[in-house]
Formats: C-alpha cells, sequence, structure tokens
C-alpha cells in the first residue's frame, strides 16, 4: 500500500471525486481516503507519481510532498 497527501479536500464530496479519480487509473486499487489526514491510500501497480498527480491536478486537487 502507498499513502500520497492530498492538498485541497475539505468535504466528502472531495474525497469522493479523488477516491473516483483514483479508481479510474489502471493500476491502482484499493483505494482509500481519509479525510481528517488529507490522505490517499492504494495498492500501486505500476502506476507513476507525474500520472496520479496529473489525474489528481485534473480535478483541482494537489498531491502534496
Amino acid at each position: 500500500m502507498e499513502t500520497l497527501k492530498i492538498n485541497g479536500m475539505s468535504c466528502g464530496h472531495c474525497t469522493r471525486s479523488v477516491t473516483k479519480t483514483l479508481e479510474e487509473i489502471p493500476g491502482l486499487s484499493q483505494v482509500s481516503i481519509n479525510l481528517d489526514k488529507g490522505e490517499a491510500t492504494f495498492t500501486n501497480d505500476g502506476v507513476t507519481l507525474e500520472d496520479i498527480r496529473a489525474a489528481v491536478s485534473k480535478i483541482g486537487f494537489e498531491v502534496g510532498e
């Protein structure tokens, strides 16, 4: 499992949007969002950070460092 900070999430709608976006990326599975921590956890089968960052950015959020 990998964990990434996702900046800009503030509500349930945000978490659903990020979850849906990450689940649509081929190679990511078992996506879970923790709104309180601002984190996404998932199983990654070869997806690059750049691809994840691009998908999250496209919906208005940012992958943190």
